[in-house]
């Protein structure tokens, strides 16, 4: 063996890790297939177990809960991708926001609109919105994310700037076709980034963060105006609604800097600085453990077979085109105004209430939902939520806590885009190019829906007390719920082909073998190395051990000689190791 013979060794031999399905590292397959045991990607401590307060933490953001490498590595992520996300469509948020906030503020009597202007602002941007979303999510295929996004970012805050000095409805109507097709890839483009990036117990709580980005966004935008109105109104001859155009163009461009360097691209291709080059393996490995695809080129035959061929696309397209125009937030302050009980000042800040509201219930759905591994139910609830809203807004008659509590229904169930994202990125994992088309595609759909269905329900003269809209809307809501459990059924069928691997995701069985036998070649012939600075006796010095992947011992060199491959030697006493 290579060792003095006189030193007494003793030989303990290291047996193989069980198998055992009841081991929660593997997941039962129902149809005789070898269970497959969750990859230690991270190589972190098999027996690592979490402390009270990191489960605590854990509940609310998974990483907290994480074996250290992972929870370093999920961190990064979260700082560089999330921090450009929330910041990004916060801000574009706060744009479209700004139209309802600066038409009850000044715009209204100063640009002489009494017609149907406003609908109209929102209409011309849904155009442009219809006419970027596909197009954008297509480049996006070709052109590295990093670079797209944060461009369109940076055109899409002059144009906002451009806003403050229209002095017709014409002028905004133009600009607000601009912003619609520049401000189009931002959401579906992070969605489709985040889906590539994260897991199945990590992705919906981290969509639901940035979905309310826009939320916490709305809600500060009533006070930036309230405040923007007090102390800006007339500075430079300039009306305060205007102020806050100039000042949402300005705050884009240093979000557009910090653009060019977080976005990372996807696992596959990534050059993203502040990821090492054990992140970017790291990133491949995980996702392949996952089962999800890598985005490939694609083609216009795989565009219409895509979409035209098969049943995946729908029932997510019918629910996600109509929580476009099942939303009744935004005619929320049209009653404020019209009761004349409140000043324009309190009529921009009492929304915020109800946006606050739908930060704690979207965060709080999206966070149990990844808990549960239950989207269904949790889209259900707040459809629910949704509907029931609407009755009462469709009865009308009613006191008037009765209708500020209906409207505030419709803050605490909107911010649901998340879960339902999350929903079909896991269900369609074997295929990126879907993934990221969906939103691109449902984006383009509602805004179309969207471009007509107010003017022709929710009419601003009407305002507010709709004869139609809100009826219309109780139907909506039921095809919604009809959609959600078509989508349910065709899914659960389709498992019938599939098995399920160890996170939890459906995979085709060729698949799944090949990859099974993908973690085997790896336990078997990948090695790490790591140095042991410990001494074993008074003049044998431990000068490397090697590990399995699984993080078993495999040999131990000491000195000139070696021990070993299968077994684990120790003397009598036991030596001391540290790593």
């Amino acid at each position: 063996m290579g060792v003095d013979e006189k030193k007494n060794i003793e030989t303990v031999v290291v047996n193989e890790v069980s198998s055992d399905s009841e081991s929660p590292e593997y997941v039962k397959t129902e149809d005789g297939l070898p269970p497959m045991k969750r990859e230690n990607v991270f190589n972190d401590d098999l027996n690592w177990i979490p402390s009270r307060r990191a489960l605590f933490f854990g509940r609310i953001w998974d990483a907290f809960a994480k074996p250290p490498n992972e929870r370093k590595y999920l961190l990064k992520l979260d700082l560089f991708i999330l921090s450009y996300a929330l910041f990004s469509y916060g801000l574009k948020s706060i744009d479209v926001n700004n139209i309802s906030n600066a038409y009850v503020s000044g715009m209204k009597e100063e640009l002489g609109l009494y017609g149907q202007e406003r609908n109209l602002f929102t209409t011309f941007f849904n155009i442009g919105y219809l006419v970027g979303s596909t197009p954008s999510q297509i480049i996006i295929n070709r052109v590295r994310p990093s670079i797209w996004i944060p461009l369109c970012e940076f055109i899409w805050s002059i144009i906002v700037m451009c806003i403050a000095a229209a002095h017709n409805a014409r002028t905004i109507y133009g600009l607000r076709f601009m912003l619609g097709i520049f401000e189009s890839c931002s959401y579906p483009g992070f969605a489709y980034i985040l889906g590539c990036w994260y897991g199945p117990d990590e992705l919906a709580k981290r969509m639901g963060v940035y979905d309310l980005a826009g939320y916490a966004a709305n809600m500060f935008a009533g006070y930036i105006q309230t405040g923007i109105y007090t102390g800006l109104n007339g500075a430079c001859g300039l009306s305060g609604w205007r102020w806050m155009f100039i000042i949402d163009g300005i705050m884009g461009f240093p979000i557009c800097a910090w653009g060019f360097y977080s976005v990372p691209d996807f696992p596959n291709n990534t050059r993203a600085r502040w990821l090492t080059k054990q992140d970017r393996e790291l990133g491949l490995v995980r996702m392949a453990a996952m089962g999800k695809k890598s985005p490939k080129k694609l083609t216009p035959k795989r565009f219409f077979d895509m979409f035209f061929r098969s049943w995946r696309p729908w029932p997510f397209m019918v629910s996600y085109v109509l929580l476009w125009i099942n939303g009744t937030t935004s005619y929320f302050n049209l009653w404020l105004k019209a009761t004349g009980r409140f000043s324009v000042q309190q009529i921009n800040l009492i929304p915020t209430g109800g946006y606050a509201l739908g930060l704690v219930t979207g965060f709080l759905f999206a966070n149990l939902s990844d808990r549960t591994k239950n989207r269904f139910g949790w889209l259900m609830l707040a459809t629910w939520i949704r509907t029931l809203g609407a009755i009462l807004l469709a009865i009308w008659n009613l006191p008037f806590g009765a209708i500020f509590f209906a409207n505030l229904c419709g803050y605490m169930s909107e911010p649901v885009w998340s879960i339902l994202l999350a929903w079909a990125s896991e269900e369609f994992q074997d295929d990126a190019e879907l993934r990221g088309l969906l939103a691109a595609v449902g984006n383009s759909i509602g805004a179309s829906f969207s471009m007509w269905v107010p003017l022709l329900i929710f009419p601003t003269p009407q305002a507010p007390h709709y004869k139609l809209g809100y009826k219309v809307l109780c139907g909506f809501n039921g095809i919604d719920m009809l959609a959600l459990i078509a989508f349910l059924y065709l899914s659960k069928r389709e498992h019938r082909d599939k098995v399920q691997n160890a996170y939890g995701l459906w995979v085709s069985r060729d698949d799944y073998l090949i990859h099974l036998q993908e973690i085997e070649d790896r336990e078997r012939d990948e090695l790490s190395v790591v140095p042991v600075n410990s001494m074993i006796g008074p003049t044998d010095i431990a000068t490397k051990m090697e590990v399995k992947a699984d993080g078993t011992t495999k040999r131990l060199s000491i000195g000139s000689g070696e021990l070993s491959i299968d077994e684990i030697y120790r003397r009598d006493p036991p030596p001391q190791f540290s790593a």
